[in-house]
């Protein structure tokens, strides 16, 4: 009997753990971004100085996590048209966008993903280092819809791994 009742212990203990991460994970480690809460707005690297400009939008809603740099999302939209920002704004070859909780259905990473991959959609560098090895990137659609969250840029991930930095990477501050 004793070792009934302690298996059904163990079951328990494990079941309620399982559930209480699966909502860390989802739900507890999130906080909605208040656009009052941000320092800077929406913004996409300036090809011409390289620093970072916000740009005209609206419905913005976005997500972060101070147990993550990399948790970020955000979704808006954007009246400025494909010719206006490339001309303007650095474009990335490369983006791929994190998956978001299923509660925050603006951000959809799958659709966003193949809109990047078929050229539909168009990918900015917003800012780089927004933290020290975490670049925002921003897509646009040609519809108007934005996305934004953040990536580990080259030197964070050498950095995270813990080795020395080469020589175009900025020091840890």
């Amino acid at each position: 009997m004793t070792g009934k009742l302690l298996g059904g212990v163990i079951v328990l203990t494990a079941l309620v753990g399982g559930i209480a991460m699966y909502w860390l994970q989802i739900y507890g480690y999130y906080d909605e971004v208040r656009v009052s809460d941000l320092k800077d707005d929406v913004q996409l690297t300036l090809l011409v100085s390289e620093q970072p400009e916000p740009i005209l939008y609206e419905d913005f809603k976005a997500i972060d996590s101070e147990s993550s740099p990399i948790r970020y999302r955000a979704c808006f939209t954007t009246p400025m048209g494909a010719p206006l920002l490339t001309e303007t704004y650095m474009l990335l070859e490369k983006a791929e966008p994190r998956n978001a909780p299923g509660w925050f259905d603006c951000f959809d990473a799958k659709e966003i993903g193949a809109a990047l991959e078929s050229g539909e959609a168009l990918a900015f560098l917003g800012e780089k280092e927004v933290q020290y090895g975490i670049d925002r990137i921003v897509a646009i659609l040609p519809d108007g819809r934005g996305f934004a969250w953040n990536e580990i840029n080259a030197c964070g991930e050498i950095a995270f791994d813990g080795k020395p930095l080469p020589d175009h990477c900025p020091s840890k501050q």
